[in-house]
């Protein structure tokens, strides 16, 4: 379905074109075939154009406008049509194409859900997320690997925070979590060395972005329109409908992009990742939490050396510092990937250490919340900043797991970079957060602000979660 402004309108399904308000001409087709469209849309405008009449760019029209094309964004569209089979939707992504972001750049690991506090919504989530994502990796024919995870303690005052992990572990009912001495972590990973680990055998590795691309293609042989290179800059109420139409009533809300393109809707739900904050503002939304970006740089083996790795190898986490720490991970393709650290990224999509941004790093630098944290953590933020920049550095803690490593074994590899949503007393942000905004618009608008690590793993779960809220505000 798509609309071209007040003046010109072509509405899919209903067979009716609308060059001026009152002159209608029938077609008499219901579902306009694409390559028609395009030749229909140039001699349209042609005869605009010779006509001297008024012609401005196109506005569509759907029920929901989901906002976002990352996997959260992608599994959550894809669960409301399923639910909603009757209305219309669409999906606006503002790169060239879906998933590029957060859902392109991570470790690939379907987590088990260990970490987590019991009870808490973000242990439930990943539980059931790993078991949905196991099911739809086998329903969708997509590759995945059961390589497994030891959370290895190489110091004896980490046994305690390793026991206090299976505890958790045993209460969110993880699957297959055991206990392993010296000798049963060499009978998984016979390179690595330690003192106790944590076996979780349900741990896993995909390609996430594979996965988010099937979500969107589930999404739109359900019906639903994904439209890419859609920036949007402005969510705003309906000023007015063209005479004798009453469109503005049906679909109040106008989501605009950068090119001037609108689409208008009755709800808009926003699933902006690193951008969650900024699209939260456009319909009066405080502007917290806000997204901190961290980038995580990798190392990965050389390929002689594969043979190290057999599946996950993560350390004990510290309590004292808010990132979990660099780890082994084996990849889809049969790369291994080591690490990441954790530091500040001067560009919100920065991969690369001279990315920057003066709006971002200007944004960061200035919040409060961002200068709390970095005084609490001053020495763990160095450290981090020095290991991203002297590999020997980084390769020595990877070493304490596997001391057959050295420098000459590992390249310089790819980055990511985490939407971290902090408050304002430089608290990680650990649970979701939900807005609307102020006034009419915030009425109809629903903004996911933040999807907690590992939004990946928990996308099905969250995408079920984020339906029943959408379900509950708004009248679908």
């Amino acid at each position: 379905m798509f609309t071209v402004s007040s003046v010109l309108c072509v509405h899919e399904g209903t067979g009716f074109l609308n060059v001026l308000p009152g002159l209608n001409i029938v077609f008499f087709h219901v579902c306009v075939n694409v390559s028609l469209c395009k030749i229909l849309w140039r001699f349209i405008l042609t005869l605009l154009s010779l006509s001297n009449l008024p012609c401005c760019l196109y506005f569509s029209t759907y029920d929901v406008a989901v906002v976002g094309g990352g996997i959260v964004g992608l599994a959550t569209a894809r669960e409301l049509l399923l639910r909603h089979p009757s209305l219309s939707f669409i999906l606006l992504e503002k790169e060239k194409e879906l998933a590029v972001h957060q859902s392109g750049h991570n470790s690939g690991v379907i987590h088990s859900g260990i970490y987590y506090t019991p009870g808490s919504l973000k242990a439930r989530l990943c539980v059931r997320g790993a078991t949905l994502a196991y099911e739809y990796c086998e329903k969708k024919g997509l590759p995945y690997k059961k390589c497994g995870k030891l959370i290895v303690a190489v110091e004896q005052e980490e046994i305690p925070r390793l026991k206090a992990l299976y505890e958790r572990g045993m209460k969110n009912n993880v699957r297959d979590l055991s206990i392993v001495d010296a000798k049963g972590i060499r009978d998984r990973e016979p390179y690595c060395r330690g003192i106790m680990a944590l076996d979780s055998p349900y741990t896993g590795i995909v390609d996430w972005r594979m996965v988010s691309l099937q979500y969107g293609k589930d999404f739109e042989e359900a019906g639903g329109t994904v439209v890419t290179e859609s920036e949007v800059n402005d969510i705003s109420m309906v000023k007015e409908s063209p005479a004798g139409s009453s469109e503005g009533m049906k679909y109040p809300i106008a989501v605009r992009d950068k090119k001037g393109n609108e689409v208008r809707c009755r709800y808009v739900l926003t699933c902006g990742g690193l951008y969650s904050d900024r699209l939260s503002q456009m319909s009066g939304c405080s502007r917290e939490p806000r997204i901190v970006p961290f980038r995580g740089d990798y190392l990965v083996l050389k390929p002689e050396k594969h043979y190290l790795v057999k599946g996950n190898i993560y350390p004990v986490p510290d309590p004292r510092f808010p990132f979990l720490g660099v780890h082994f991970t084996p990849r889809m393709d049969g790369s291994v990937w080591l690490g990441p650290n954790a530091v500040l990224a001067f560009k919100r999509e920065g991969y690369k250490v001279y990315d920057f941004n003066a709006r971002d790093f200007a944004d960061a630098l200035s919040f409060r919340g961002l200068q709390k944290l970095v005084l609490r953590n001053i020495t763990y933020g160095i450290g981090e900043m020095y290991r991203g920049v002297v590999t020997g550095a980084q390769v020595k803690i990877l070493r304490k797991y596997i001391p057959e490593l050295s420098p000459n074994d590992v390249l310089r590899g790819p980055a990511g970079v985490r939407a971290q949503a902090l408050d304002r007393d430089g608290n990680l942000v650990d649970d979701f957060v939900f807005d609307g905004g102020v006034g009419d618009v915030g009425s109809r608008v629903l903004h996911v602000r933040n999807a907690p690590s590992p939004a990946a793993t928990s996308s099905l779960a969250i995408a079920e979660m984020i339906a029943d809220e959408v379900e509950t505000r708004f009248t679908l």
